[in-house]
């Protein structure tokens, strides 16, 4: 599954730098697939997230095929960084998103 930035988030900007797949934005910052990623799609979306960070779904791997644990969760001050029971996926299927990502 897909990692999520709880509102306990507290705009450290920690988690940012540490994303393979620059998944994570901070708040009111609109994102695009093609940031950090060779997928060809530079369309610009609304923030998720007006208030603090937060994380793209379809561009998180939960680090899967780069370390060994979600480097947002590790070093997030906070622990506000868990995992997204809304979108849970295998780890089968996180590594073919990584492999798309990063083709």
């Amino acid at each position: 599954m897909g990692i999520r930035i709880t509102d306990d988030c507290i705009n450290c900007e920690a988690c940012e730098p540490e994303c393979p797949n620059n998944a994570i934005y901070a708040p009111e910052e609109a994102w695009k697939m093609s940031d950090g990623t060779t997928v060809a799609d530079d369309n610009e979306h609304e923030a998720v997230s007006d208030d603090y960070f937060y994380i793209v779904t379809d561009k998180c791997t939960e680090c899967i095929g780069f370390h060994e644990e979600p480097q947002c969760a590790a070093v997030c001050p906070v622990d506000c960084c868990i995992p997204d029971e809304e979108n849970v996926e295998s780890e089968s299927e996180l590594m073919a998103k990584k492999d798309k990502l990063h083709a």
